[in-house]
């Protein structure tokens, strides 16, 4: 018994000896951390000093401190960021809705900044610029080198002044010049119409309007239509919308789904993680819904499309999305600043990233870019038929109602190939929503 107390004993000592001996080289891992933590800051702090007292120029301290910081936190990933007090407040107003600008979402890439995507009616947008170009001057001064924040203040300028950009667009051999007036950019959330018997709701922003324009404008184009027994589908065109709250896109994603999750997000830590799941209620009634994208669709547009898709509630016409994955907190700061960091990872209800991939459409549809009209398209002779032919004979087989539908149906197909004209993409959905129309309900 003494032998085996002993024994014992002995055991747990040399437990005690060995967590000790495996302890005592963390702990001075971890000291020797802290201190080289420290020791960056004093040098930190022997750099601004001496910025500030021997550099050609005298600075502004505050503004020295400020790059620091946002140098800091741009070095972490293209979205995270300082907001000064200025920018902070230009931040909130454009939640509301309101802002001044040029109208376009931008991110930066390879030191030039890139277009996510134009806002619609914006300057930018009727000035032609698209998702994708890249803009390497501003006003002649290029802005390779500079922070995001720092190309987007030289963009910025008051309401009805000139600014002319230099674009590199793919597909063009050289960079070309944009000349946009600024303005105060009015966003319209959602503009809603109708095409024949199909609602499109084409969604711009996503920002405290989305959501209410949204229902408002559905149920405004469903009365017109005599009601949702006359409507035969959706359209939710998200084409070159960059997102904007997080909280929107789950609402509209909720509009037309009854249940399951929409989107989840994970932090750093796995207990930091959310799950935003579908309340009952379609808004939509259960009518098919075809979801537009494109490489201008970013983040809340992602979030909405991949709910859609995963879900089977949508078919997803386009091209791939941008790839915008990640959810960015906005922190108060002293001082009136905000401070911009990336906290997180979303995920479609499949469980699947989009980071860097995007959403893929179920069905690929390139917007075919619109080709000169040729000088000859207005003299083109019209095609001769039967009916011009002098004396030809009546069709003695139709009532005048039936003749009266036939040339209305007529009309109608010259009107979708306009569309197709027009717009290629949003025709190919409308096509879809015709042919799953044409098969009536399931049963």
């Amino acid at each position: 018994m003494k032998k085996f107390v002993a024994a014992a004993l002995g055991g747990t000592l040399a437990g005690v000896i060995a967590a000790t001996q495996v302890a005592g080289p963390l702990l001075a891992e971890e000291s020797a951390r802290h201190n080289n933590v420290y020791e960056q800051l004093d040098l930190f702090g022997d750099i601004f000093e001496r910025i500030r007292v021997q550099y050609v120029e005298e600075v502004d301290e505050g503004d020295l401190i400020e790059a620091a910081i946002n140098g800091m936190l741009t070095s972490l990933d293209p979205h995270s960021s300082y907001l000064s007090p200025d920018d902070a407040a230009d931040m909130r107003v454009q939640t509301r809705g309101e802002f001044g600008g040029l109208g376009i979402e931008v991110t930066q890439e390879e030191g030039f900044v890139k277009v996510v995507s134009p806002i619609d009616g914006t300057p930018a947008d009727t000035a032609g610029i698209e998702a994708g170009d890249l803009i390497t001057h501003v006003d002649g001064e290029s802005v390779l080198g500079l922070t995001l924040d720092e190309a987007v203040e030289k963009m910025r300028g008051p309401v009805g002044s000139e600014i002319i950009i230099t674009v590199a667009r793919e597909g063009e051999n050289e960079p070309f010049d944009v000349s946009i007036i600024r303005d105060t950019i009015k966003l319209t959330a959602v503009r809603s119409r109708t095409e024949g018997s199909t609602v499109v709701l084409r969604v711009t922003t996503f920002n405290d309007q989305t959501t209410p324009n949204l229902q408002a404008g559905f149920e405004k184009q469903v009365a017109e239509l005599g009601g949702m027994e006359n409507v035969n589908g959706i359209v939710l065109d998200l084409r070159n919308n960059p997102g904007g709250l997080l909280t929107q896109a789950i609402k509209v994603s909720d509009a037309f789904l009854e249940k399951g999750e929409i989107v989840s997000t994970r932090g750093r830590n796995p207990e930091d993680g959310d799950r935003y799941n579908a309340t009952p209620g379609d808004l939509a009634e259960g009518k098919p819904i075809v979801v537009l994208i494109n490489g201008g669709s970013a983040s809340a547009s992602e979030i909405v499309a991949g709910a859609l898709k995963d879900h089977r509630r949508a078919i997803v016409v386009g091209t791939k999305s941008f790839g915008k994955g990640s959810v960015q907190t906005v922190m108060p700061l002293r001082g009136d600043g905000a401070m911009r960091l990336t906290t997180a990872r979303y995920y479609t209800p499949s469980g699947r990233s989009i980071q860097s991939l995007g959403v893929s459409p179920d069905i690929i549809v390139e917007q075919p870019r619109r080709a000169p009209a040729s000088e000859d398209t207005d003299d083109k002779r019209k095609m001769r038929t039967e009916a011009d032919l002098r004396g030809s004979l009546d069709n003695d087989s139709l009532s005048e109602d039936e003749i009266r539908q036939i040339e209305e149906d007529r009309a109608k197909a010259e009107d979708a190939a306009k569309l197709r004209e027009d717009d290629y993409q949003l025709a190919y959905a409308i096509d879809i929503l015709k042919g799953l129309s044409a098969l009536g309900p399931k049963k």
